[in-house]
């Protein structure tokens, strides 16, 4: 088992990080104040490939491995948390289209949405079905050669500056197995949106309810085949849970290299602060916390690549233990900083509020736990073990 990256692997970390530092880290303070979404940013991205990381070649994609790709999130997320995660929400949208579209439906969004010139939200949320996803009444219904979609989704990112929406609507029984996945484009007649949330953190990016009211698209739109949607956003969510993690990652280490210069030249009681043993032990949780939640990403997302049969377990808690230390990481660097971590001169408190989320979106960590601890108690469990 080989820890070190390969020489394409540092590759990619390097162009990320160069890109995150120069076109990301400069502008965040103000898209965060000013509640910007970035749109001239994503086209860069795409013209760096970060907007269809791991889409397939043939799709338009560049078709990295989740593994890779993680490396690039993780060194977005440092220069913007908040834009960085809508990066990974429309790879995670975008990608679900490349595999599972009909050849019409690719021809016509593939090469706008790997560019970054069109952007795709993730459409699963409902007010009656958060964690309970397989409760979602959203339902489109088929009329000769077009689905008629009502109902109705919450907080979306990027609602109402998206192009295109990846949705879960019921078209058959009660359940999971009644749920289908259809690409809705923004601007249809009878797609309505509602104001954009007032949130805690993510202010890059627009957080909306989105209604459907007899909204018509063309079959053609189905993703994969009726019934197979659950399966989709089962299969979609696994690799978010690793991009959010990074995500989380990726804000955990600047704010933790923001506090080892910080506590080097604060002094107080006539030393440096790094010179106390209380700040260098918490140094070293903060930095044991961040390593071991990279390699539990890494390990995750490896397991993803090669489809292994405990995947979704090692995603799930990736994402459970990055998420929880990426939060406390980022609380324990406000405390080292003192009152200048709780001031907005300095990146410290936003860092702090864009990565409370992580916990809750994807999944909540308590769903983490009980997917997790089924695997463990099922029959099939002996690898998770081993």
């Amino acid at each position: 088992m080989n820890y070190e990256l390969s020489e394409d692997q540092a590759a990619f970390r390097d162009a990320a990080r160069k890109f995150a530092q120069n076109s990301m880290a400069p502008c965040a303070a103000r898209w965060d104040a000013e509640h910007l979404f970035p749109k001239a940013l994503f086209v860069e991205a795409g013209s760096m490939g970060f907007m269809s990381l791991y889409a397939p070649v043939e799709a338009g994609g560049i078709g990295l491995s989740r593994l890779d790709s993680t490396l690039v999130i993780e060194e977005l997320a440092a220069g913007c948390t908040s834009t960085a995660a809508f990066v990974s929400i429309h790879n995670m949208a975008f990608n679900m289209l490349a595999r599972h579209g009909s050849d019409l439906l690719r021809s016509e969004w593939s090469e706008a949405l790997a560019s970054g010139r069109k952007l795709a939200s993730y459409c699963l949320t409902e007010p009656g079905a958060g964690s309970d996803a397989g409760s979602l009444t959203t339902r489109a219904t088929r009329d000769g050669d077009t689905y008629v979609i009502n109902g109705s989704k919450c907080f979306i990112s990027g609602a109402g500056e998206t192009d295109l929406l990846i949705t879960m609507v019921r078209t058959g029984e009660p359940g999971p197995r009644g749920i289908s996945c259809i690409a809705i484009p923004a601007d249809t007649e009878g797609v309505d949106y509602g104001k954009a949330e007032e949130k805690l953190g993510w202010h890059s990016q627009p957080t909306r309810t989105i209604s459907f009211e007899n909204v018509r698209v063309p079959a053609t739109n189905l993703l994969a085949d009726e019934g197979q949607g659950f399966k989709l956003a089962m299969e979609g969510l696994d690799g978010g849970r690793i991009n959010i993690a990074a995500c989380s990652v990726g804000a955990a280490r600047a704010c933790l290299d923001l506090s080892v210069s910080h506590v080097k030249e604060r002094r107080q009681f006539g030393q440096a602060l790094a010179d106390f043993q209380n700040t260098q032990f918490k140094l070293a949780d903060m930095t044991t916390q961040l390593i071991a939640s990279r390699q539990m990403i890494r390990l995750a997302a490896s397991k993803l690549d090669s489809d292994a049969p405990d995947k979704t377990s090692f995603c799930a808690m990736a994402k459970r233990f990055a998420t929880d230390a990426g939060f406390q990481i980022c609380d324990e660097a406000i405390q080292l900083h003192g009152g200048y971590g709780y001031i907005r001169e300095y990146p410290i408190e936003r860092y702090f509020r864009d990565t409370r989320v992580h916990r809750i979106l994807e999944g909540t960590n308590e769903i983490m736990r009980l997917v997790i601890a089924r695997h463990l108690l099922s029959e099939h469990h002996a690898g998770l073990l081993k």
